[in-house]
């Protein structure tokens, strides 16, 4: 369910002025905005020199509108540069932040190239898993160097021999490796 059936906009943003919002209608693929697609769209402005940013959303309207955005890549037909937003970020009111629109800014990949891309996996990894870290949870890691279990129960306490009974409630396993 990471694609959306709702109509999807975007304005770029250049140092000459913006698109404008702007209806992504009509894709190269038959059906638009599915999970794991990639989409072309062409969409018709005057130049707008360098790009900084872009917004992109859509309207929330229909069964299963969430929508995970990877990212965004415009190609500039006059200088043939790509121009690369990172979003890897839901846009659902019912997931991540609840926002169904984004202002992405250019990913600067002179730095160091995917280091952007990296930090919003991380940001991604630590939104998914950061539920396991609630009050009242226990966690136990197992090391497979001593073949043993280190509990981390919800009181603080931390027991090296890590009983594998279930004696907090939620038990939640996690591999470390040596």
């Amino acid at each position: 369910n990471a694609g959306t059936q709702a109509d999807v906009y975007i304005c770029v943003y250049g140092e000459r002025g913006d698109t404008g919002s702007r209806q992504l209608r009509r894709s190269q693929k038959p059906r638009k905005f599915l999970k794991g697609q990639t989409d072309t769209f062409a969409v018709e402005a005057v130049h707008l020199g360098q790009l900084y940013k872009i917004v992109i959303g859509h309207n929330g309207l229909g069964a299963g509108n969430g929508w995970f955005l990877d990212k965004v890549v415009i190609k500039d037909p006059i200088t043939d540069l790509d121009y690369t937003f990172l979003c890897h970020r839901w846009l659902d009111q019912g997931q991540d932040d609840g926002n169904i629109a984004r202002e992405l800014t250019l990913t600067d990949a002179s730095t160091f190239p995917g280091r952007q891309e990296l930090e919003l996996k991380r940001e991604e990894t630590w939104a998914a898993e950061k539920w396991k870290f609630q009050e009242g949870n226990t966690l136990q890691f197992y090391n497979r160097l001593t073949r043993g279990f280190i509990c981390l129960g919800p009181d603080g306490r931390v027991d090296a021999f890590g009983d594998k009974k279930n004696k907090y409630g939620k038990v939640f396993f996690m591999w470390m490796y040596a």
